[in-house]
């Protein structure tokens, strides 16, 4: 069963990774993720759903488009590919649980939006805040089917914390902290917090710490300055999925070591 999971979320994630790459051109645009369907930006011609297959296309096709031979980005297989592998990460650490498709939907959002961030500075509304109602209502099925509900109640609290700190954060450093990172504080919360206060102090923590490490790198490396604009967004989803995967595992080990 666990084999047959994976598999299936291997390549169901290489679909939904295909369609990530729509969402990633399109929303910070302000454009429909339906309509029209997906064409080539050079010739506006219709891609075929043959030209159209997950990583395979893109290599058949030697990256270019049939029509026109406009060049496609290599972003494209790789969205596709990082979002099957984090999917199937995902089923490997959950496993087969009612909460699962609530992580797998976590995972989809936060390539997404770290792409997005990347790239143009802001965290859209339009990703952010509809991932509150799928969020809860996902993990209130996944906490009816468990008949558990304290997962449930410790989420709603994790959800309020997180975004109660980051709240508080902008308020003191506007210039280091935008709205969209308040904003998907409380997602980043709630997830975390249904699976412990251990991934949850973890994955706030680490986006600290994965931030700071990262912006003192370009300063060495890379000739940034204060100026630098520096996206916060891909360093919270970062991590908080380094609670998710591994926040019990520091957690007890810290605990341990300050027993000690």
């Amino acid at each position: 069963m666990t084999a047959v999971l994976l598999v299936f979320c291997g390549l169901f994630g290489l679909l939904i990774g295909s369609f990530l790459n729509v969402v990633i051109w399109r929303v910070p645009r302000g454009e429909s993720i339906v309509r029209p369907p997906s064409h080539c930006p050079g010739c506006d011609q219709p891609i075929a759903p043959q030209d159209n297959i997950p990583v395979l296309s893109w290599l058949l096709l030697r990256g270019r488009c049939r029509h026109c031979a406009t060049r496609i980005s290599a972003r494209y297989p790789a969205v596709e590919l990082a979002t099957a592998g984090l999917w199937v990460a995902l089923a490997a650490k959950i496993g087969f649980h009612p909460a699962l498709p609530a992580y797998l939907y976590l995972g989809a959002i936060s390539i997404a939006l770290a792409l997005i961030d990347l790239e143009h500075y802001r965290l859209p509304d339009a990703l952010t805040l509809p991932s509150y109602p799928v969020g809860l209502v996902l993990l209130l099925v996944a906490a009816i089917a468990n008949s558990d509900w304290w997962p449930y109640e410790r989420a709603l609290i994790g959800m309020a914390a997180l975004f109660a700190f980051y709240d508080v954060v902008a308020f003191v450093a506007p210039k280091g902290m935008g709205g969209g990172d308040v904003k998907l504080s409380g997602v980043l919360g709630l997830y975390l917090g249904w699976l412990g206060w251990s991934q949850l102090a973890v994955g706030a923590f680490m986006a600290f710490l994965v931030g700071g490490v990262v912006s003192i790198g370009l300063v060495l490396f890379a000739g940034a300055g204060r100026k630098t604009r520096v996206p916060f967004g891909p360093f919270m989803l970062v991590g908080a999925f380094i609670g998710i995967f591994a926040g019990h595992s520091i957690g007890h080990g810290y605990t341990n070591l300050m027993g000690n």
